[in-house]
């Protein structure tokens, strides 16, 4: 399409908004309809986009697979019928015709065939390994991955080598009376070739060094095994750098939910920057960067960039606490809360479903030049003259600028509103009169094939990717097209309404989907409350990376009332614990804390933990209000009220906007909100404190506020292939041994102990550990024995139990924690030796 000029000179769109002047003489129309004909898609693009599109992948690697299968059964099956099909394979192809019958193989001819010549002829037993790979290949092309294609050449190329090499030495040395060569024919020849340099023993100091040195690249613990074997005694482990082949190595040690690591333990790391791009490690390419993508739409405040400036690390505020070894910043180096999960990948791009309109929008200019042509008509008819009218397309609307003439009364044009819409025959307009920071009226008007706005697009925009928020959350795009990111810790709570069908889902699962592609699983929990049990259960399966539950939940989703009511109680428990922590620290937020614990600030041994953000979502907040009344909307109101510095975050999300579900407490401390197409005007004032979200046009459709201007944005869709795309991505990897863990819930009224019913006889074989922890650290709590031990909360609360009884600690005392009754390990030991 040619380029257009503005209709005013004054008015400098940027470079993504779609500004259309209306102005467009019939010549130039004809002319932008025949471009547009003449770009259309011919037969050889549908050609070559076959050749590169996923269906074509997955053919081949469907039939790549199948391959495999035959000629696998083929090689297993030479084994047993090889020695009787020997003869037949020395024919030519000619004499073979005819005792192609007699080939014993189940495969026949090709599969016995290939058997040969690969196994007898080439590598020995050690061609598997050129099938293992392939398999990894064909599962690959189907879209399935269990490890990087380099690291699966990395170790099939080695072994097909070193296992050839390796039997070729014994068919020479031992000669074993088969009827074919354990390494092949190339392991006998390459193994005679380095006889005749280096001999018999330097082959075989050679094969035992070259996989010595095979397990030292591809795990650090051949190493420490090695000094033990030669020093003779157990020796501490060596960090060393070695080649990072085993990008997804699945032994490593699991770490337990809120560990506290002694000094001792703590070792120099590199810093991972969470908010780096990911982007798959082998042959997927960057996404194309669209013109909307290159749109520097800044959100933050002057001094958020003061926040991101490095704290410097050198001065201890805790004077108590500077002579402490511990502060040897240059010796031990930085906390890494990720170092847990090093190896954690975050989710692809591929995984998210790339539509045809996500490049750019496309313009109708008939629809557009006949909307200009009804609302010129229309105002006319009721004597209102206008200057100019702009149009700005965005995906599902499009909005109408008017500058009437002077002395035109801005509510003459409201009124309006119905007039318009009947001539427009759309589904609903908003006529904003006047928009803000402009001196012009808005009139947004539904387009009649409104498009998609895929999770994709924004995710592979350049924005998200190098947005540096806490918490961002990617909406979608707005009317401009650009895209809409907030960041949750500035707002600090968002309220989701909408009437059913509307929208609602689909936006928070844009919104986990948002924190799940930025935030480690180290520095963000999720709290899943869902009284439908339909809505969140797709996430289960990251419950061991992002989801935080009572100790003795069983299932991380929340969908019983009474467990709703548990789990915000103990939020709330988390929220005081969580501030104690602050105060002991001297900061004022999560973020200065931190910042403090990852320079070696605070000391792990007198409590202090890194503390990772908590976002809580409760879809259906009406079903719980209806439920379970004040117990529910007390301690939200409380969290909502104090949980901002300590970096606990709500979002609610109901169907019914109605009053007495979002009370006046609700709307007090949820000064952001997000509401979705709603039925009435007094939903939407209840919403939003005014009229408008009854005027859209729903699937998606959304208006946003912070507490000031209203913003239209069309919410970005995901759907439910995708979201378990992602969440099979990420459980499939290595994960924390259970979910994250909150403090345990106890009832206002407390639970008594039955003495009777505890017999001190049958203690817990981690009694006496479990005793000297809690005396070592005077801390009475279940839930760190079961943190400290890996064990279940079950079992830590009979320990508990048992320690009550012996009387090392005292009664429960409702939501403080325990009281230790024994100061000091010699008091220990002796009530420990009467109970032998």
């Amino acid at each position: 399409m040619p380029p257009r000029k503005p209709v005013r000179a004054t008015i400098q769109p940027k470079e993504e908004t779609k500004t259309i002047p209306l102005n467009v003489s019939p010549k130039r129309s004809k002319k932008g309809k025949s471009a547009n004909k003449a770009d259309g898609p011919g037969t050889w693009s549908q050609v070559g986009s076959f050749l590169s599109s996923d269906r074509l992948r997955f053919i081949i690697g469907l039939s790549l697979f199948f391959i495999l299968i035959y000629f696998s059964i083929g090689m297993i099956s030479y084994f047993f019928t090889g020695a009787e099909d020997q003869s037949k394979m020395e024919l030519t192809f000619s004499e073979l015709h005819g005792a192609r019958k007699d080939i014993q193989n189940i495969t026949s001819f090709g599969g016995a065939l290939f058997a040969h010549q690969i196994i007898h002829k080439s590598f020995g037993i050690g061609a598997f390994a050129i099938l293992l790979f392939a398999g990894i290949l064909s599962f690959r092309l189907m879209n399935k991955r269990f490890c990087s294609l380099w690291k699966a050449f990395f170790h099939s190329a080695f072994w097909l080598v070193w296992l050839s090499v390796t039997l070729g030495f014994i068919d020479i040395y031992f000669k074993p009376q088969i009827f074919f060569l354990l390494g092949g024919e190339h392991g006998v020849y390459v193994s005679e070739w380095l006889i005749s340099y280096i001999g018999e023993l330097g082959l075989l100091m050679a094969i035992i060094g070259t996989l010595l040195i095979y397990s030292i690249i591809t795990t650090a613990k051949t190493i420490t095994f090695l000094q033990n074997l030669f020093s003779g005694k157990k020796n501490d482990a060596i960090e060393e750098e070695t080649v990072d082949l085993n990008d997804e190595e699945d032994d490593e040690p699991s770490v337990a939910v809120g560990t506290e690591i002694v000094p001792e333990d703590w070792i120099q790391n590199k810093i991972k920057e969470e908010d780096a791009v990911h982007v798959d490690d082998n042959e997927e390419e960057t996404p194309v960067r669209t013109a909307a993508d290159d749109v520097a739409f800044e959100i933050e405040k002057p001094q958020n960039e003061e926040e991101n400036k490095p704290v410097d690390t050198g001065e201890i505020h805790n004077n108590e606490e500077n002579d402490d070894p511990f502060y040897n910043l240059e010796k031990l180096g930085k906390y890494d809360p990720t170092l847990d999960l090093s190896r954690y990948k975050f989710p692809t791009l591929d995984l998210l479903k790339v539509y045809g309109t996500d490049n750019e929008t496309q313009i109708d200019m008939k629809e557009q030049n006949a909307n200009k042509e009804r609302i010129t008509t229309t105002l006319q008819n009721y004597g209102i003259e206008i200057k100019t009218i702009k149009a700005t397309v965005g995906p599902t609307i499009t909005l109408y600028e008017i500058v009437p003439k002077d002395g035109v009364r801005i509510s003459k044009i409201r009124n309006l509103e119905y007039d318009i819409m009947l001539s427009l025959a759309a589904t609903g307009i908003r006529i904003i009169a006047p928009i803000p920071g402009k001196g012009t009226i808005g009139i947004e008007v539904p387009n009649a094939d409104p498009q998609v706005v895929s999770m994709h697009s924004v995710i592979a925009s350049k924005k998200f990717q190098e947005s540096k928020f806490e918490l961002p959350i990617a909406f979608g795009r707005t009317i401009t097209n650009e895209i809409f990111m907030v960041d949750l810790t500035k707002m600090p709570h968002l309220l989701v309404a909408g009437a059913t069908g509307q929208g609602k889902s689909v936006g928070l699962n844009a919104i986990i989907t948002s924190l799940l592609y930025k935030k480690h699983p180290s520095v963000l929990k999720f709290v899943l409350i869902d009284p439908k049990k339909v809505e969140f259960n797709i996430y289960g399966d990251i419950e061991k990376h992002y989801l935080a539950k009572l100790p003795d939940g069983e299932d991380a989703i929340i969908t019983d009332t009474t467990k709703v009511v548990e789990t915000l109680s103990s939020l709330c428990r988390e929220m005081d614990d969580r501030y104690d922590l602050l105060k002991k620290a001297h900061v004022r937020n999560i973020k200065e804390y931190n910042e403090k614990f990852i320079n070696r600030q605070l000391n792990p041994e007198k409590g202090h933990k890194f503390l990772p953000y908590i976002v809580v979502i409760v879809d259906e907040f009406g079903d719980l209000i209806m439920t379970a009344g004040k117990e529910v909307e007390l301690p939200i109101a409380r969290i909502a009220q104090l949980a901002r510095a300590i970096g606990i975050h709500m979002i609610i999300a109901t169907q019914r906007p109605s009053v007495n579900i979002i009370t006046g407490v609700i709307k007090a401390n949820f000064p952001a909100r997000v509401a979705f197409r709603v039925s009435s005007m007094i939903d939407s004032r209840t919403i939003i404190d005014g009229p408008g979200a009854n005027q859209l046009v729903g699937r998606g459709d959304m208006l946003f506020t912070s507490g000031n201007e209203l913003i239209r944005v069309q919410c970005a869709f995901v759907d439910t292939p995708e979201v378990e795309n992602i969440v099979h991505h990420i459980g499939g990897q290595q994960s924390y041994p259970s979910a994250f863990y909150l403090p345990e819930y106890v009832g206002a009224e407390g639970e008594g102990l039955d003495m009777s019913s505890v017999d001190l006889s049958k203690r817990d074989p981690l009694f006496e550990e479990a005793a000297r922890l809690i005396v070592s650290s005077q801390q009475g709590s279940t839930s760190n024995i079961q943190r400290k031990f890996s064990i279940g909360y079950n079992r830590a609360g009979r320990i508990v139990d048992q320690l009550e009884v012996a009387g090392i600690i005292g009664p429960n005392e409702g939501s403080k924690a325990r009281q230790v009754l024994v100061m000091d390990e010699y008091h220990l030991e002796q009530i420990l030796k009467q109970l032998h």
